[in-house]
């Protein structure tokens, strides 16, 4: 062994300093603390800008960074308990002993929390990872079932010797002494769908029975890649929270025997009409460039925006549509017109309702947030307060908060909904066409004699019905509408439907009226004046908030809400309601758990929910959330998830939900029929109309 060598007290003092120095020096270390608790990996601050993961269920959270003492210069938060908004970052006092940002989650997941040391601040957003953390849905109690074979009664049902197939398993079977003996495919959740092997005569479509497909065209599948970027539309380069991502009508007849396949025999399609070219800021903090992708910020209404498509690939969707015996539902809005934009004003040649465009780019939809801007920065260059504004919308059109224009009221019909420009649809005052669109040189919009606003955007929404035989229409923010408008658009739909049905013999499918269902906000399952005023059908807010998620954990729960819609909607010819899991502006199912086996349940309560029902784009597939940018309906639009539909569990949901929706268009007594309860376990109900009759067994949970 080779001796260590004799060193003098000097040289093992300078050897072993920088061992010493490391350790007097080492930067200290904090955590991330989430409701008085540590969380994640410890944080060293000499490290500089970290990233952070971790899953908030929905709720307030106490978010704070500190080591466990609340020391003085490590401990990080608010001077005083606050707010902490989503996508902009938040300055620190790094003596903040103790306190905390109080966050608010709308949707469970992943957030990403970024911690800047040096500043000091934090700035959290929804994780682009898909979170390890699941939330389980509460327990339900329910029959249960052990896998084997299920008897029901079927005595006064069906006589013995008549021959029936269960439609999710293929099995047939013959009534004997009153009773039927069959084992439910275990795909099927314990479900069958019990029908004569020998089949009634296909009854005609009727709007009782709608399934409606209901999406966003520009997130659903690009056709075109060409149309991406119309009128200079950028990406953001960043989450594209609401920027456009290529939906289009090409893309949707494209997809036109998918839909088909789900059962769907109608499908609702955003607002289609030209949109403002530009962005505004989005969310409070102006996170994110936030474009009209959604449909319901409209410039002309004559026109279809460029993004989505041309009258050809329109006339040749409905076309296709019709051929596969689906009719088309456009949404539409007459309530307000989109925000001002910097790329409308210099598109539309209006700079004098600018200032400051010496800062601007040539393009001014290029601008960009810098020197600690957000996105609302683009406000900076319109002037507000121009007298020029008469140019735009003008003040006979509008009520805005701008010289010569009406100011907004306080009630439904009077305010404005999130700042927009809000139509006088209430005026009976005779109107030329508004000065931005007698500007424009390519609208097709022309002056009417002595036609009020409410005439125009009546007759320019059903103008597209007279051309191109649209079936109906979703009517956006009804309640911020006059009654006897939204009856005077559904007469005039009614009379441009059989217009063209006159001129299009062979295209029409049947000799209906023309179909209109509203967005009552928060309407439930009621039969009110707005039904004596054009609609057929409401938008059923109750069954999401009330009763989706208790019946897909058992569905024998279903009874009470089954027997309630079969008798107030199905005795009543004049009265129907349109029934959701998931929407643009609520939530959707999926997101809450993120749990398949969850929504293949859903599938079996919903798809046999009598009434009208809405399927929103994805329910049918698992589709997950977005990122939001701190804006949580933002997270509801992702794009359809066609990826994850080749194979898996996602492959294999989207089969599930297309047995339930082939059972439930094959017979119009599941959504229009009588409903009777036959036994409770297994619970088993009868559906029957006319001709057409159906049982339903649901064995139990398996065990």
């Amino acid at each position: 062994m080779r001796r260590a060598p004799n060193l003098s007290p000097l040289w093992l003092a300078l050897l072993a300093a920088p061992l010493f120095t490391q350790q007097a020096m080492a930067a200290p270390e904090v955590r991330l603390y989430v409701d008085g608790q540590p969380v994640a990996a410890p944080i060293a601050l000499d490290k500089g800008t970290v990233e952070l993961t971790h899953p908030l269920a929905k709720g307030s959270h106490q978010i704070r960074i500190s080591d466990a003492d609340n020391s003085c210069g490590t401990s990080f938060g608010p001077s005083e308990n606050k707010p902490l908004p989503f996508g902009t970052a938040q300055p620190m006092d790094k003596c903040s002993k103790g306190q905390s940002f109080t966050l608010r989650v709308m949707l469970a997941g992943e957030y990403q929390f970024t911690f800047n040391p040096d500043t000091p601040s934090l700035k959290v957003l929804r994780a682009t990872k898909k979170s390890e953390f699941k939330r389980q849905p509460p327990q339900e109690p329910c029959i249960s079932w052990d896998g084997g074979p299920v008897t029901v009664s079927l005595k006064g049902v069906w006589p013995d010797g008549t021959r029936l197939r269960d439609a999710y398993s293929k099995q047939e079977a013959v009534v004997k002494q009153g009773k039927l003996t069959l084992t439910p495919s275990k795909e099927s959740g314990g479900l069958l769908l019990l029908e004569p092997v020998k089949a009634a005569k296909p009854a005609p479509f009727s709007w009782d029975q709608a399934s409606v497909y209901f999406l966003l065209t520009d997130r659903f599948h690009n056709g075109d890649p060409a149309n991406d970027h119309s009128f200079g539309r950028q990406k953001d380069g960043q989450d594209e929270v609401a920027t456009w991502h290529g939906g289009d009508f090409k893309g949707l007849t494209e997809k036109l025997d998918y839909i088909k396949s789900l059962g769907m025999n109608a499908i609702w399609i955003t607002p289609m009409a030209e949109q403002v070219h530009g962005f505004i800021g989005g969310g409070e903090q102006g996170n994110f460039p936030f474009y009209a992708y959604h449909g319901y910020w409209a410039l002309d209404f004559t026109k279809i925006d460029p993004n989505y498509g041309d009258e050809e690939s329109l006339k040749t969707l409905v076309d296709e549509a019709h051929k596969r015996g689906m009719r088309i539902i456009l949404d539409v809005v007459m309530n307000h017109a989109g925000y001002a934009t910097l790329a409308d004003l210099q598109d539309l040649g209006l700079t004098e309702l600018t200032q400051n465009i010496d800062k601007l780019p040539t393009v001014w939809n290029q601008w960009r947030p810098n020197g600690g801007l957000n996105w609302h920065g683009y406000n900076q260059f319109i002037d507000y307060q121009s007298p020029a504004w008469n140019k735009w919308w003008s003040g006979d059109w509008v009520r805005a908060g701008l010289p010569g224009y009406p100011q907004p009221g306080t009630d439904d019909v009077t305010g404005s909904v999130a700042g927009l420009p809000d139509f006088l649809t209430e005026s009976a005052k005779p109107v030329g066409l508004p000065p931005l669109l007698a500007a424009k040189k390519d609208t097709l919009a022309k002056a009417q004699p002595d036609a009020t606003v409410s005439d125009y955007l009546i007759a320019w929404h059903t103008d597209w019905v007279r051309r191109f035989g649209i079936d109906g229409f979703r009517a956006d923010t009804v309640k911020h509408l006059e009654p006897e408008v939204w009856a005077k658009l559904k007469q005039a739909g009614t009379a441009a439907l059989k217009e063209w049905k006159t001129a299009n013999p062979s295209k029409a499918l049947d000799d209906l009226p023309f179909y209109m269902v509203g967005e009552v906000w928060d309407h439930g399952v009621a039969k009110d004046f707005w039904y004596q005023n054009g609609f057929d059908s409401l938008i059923n807010f109750d069954y999401q908030r009330e009763f989706a998620l208790s019946q897909a954990q058992c569905m024998a729960s279903a009874e009470p809400t089954y027997a309630s819609y079969a008798s107030r909607i199905n005795q009543d010819p004049e009265f129907n309601v349109l029934s959701y899991i998931s929407s643009h502006d609520t939530k959707l199912f999926f997101g809450d758990y993120q749990d398949v086996p969850l929504q293949r349940r859903v599938a079996n309560s919903f798809m046999l929910l009598p009434g009208g029902i809405q399927l929103y784009y994805g329910d049918e597939s698992g589709r997950g959330l977005a990122k939001d940018g701190g804006v949580f309906d933002q997270a509801l639009r992702s794009d359809m998830n066609w990826q994850e539909l080749a194979s898996g569990d996602k492959a294999e949901l989207v089969k599930h939900w297309q047995q339930l929706g082939q059972f439930r268009a094959a017979h119009p007594a599941i959504a229009a029929g009588s409903h009777q309860k036959l036994s409770d376990a297994p619970y088993a109900f009868v559906r029957e109309k006319g001709d057409d009759k159906v049982v339903v067994v649901f064995a139990g949970r398996q065990k």
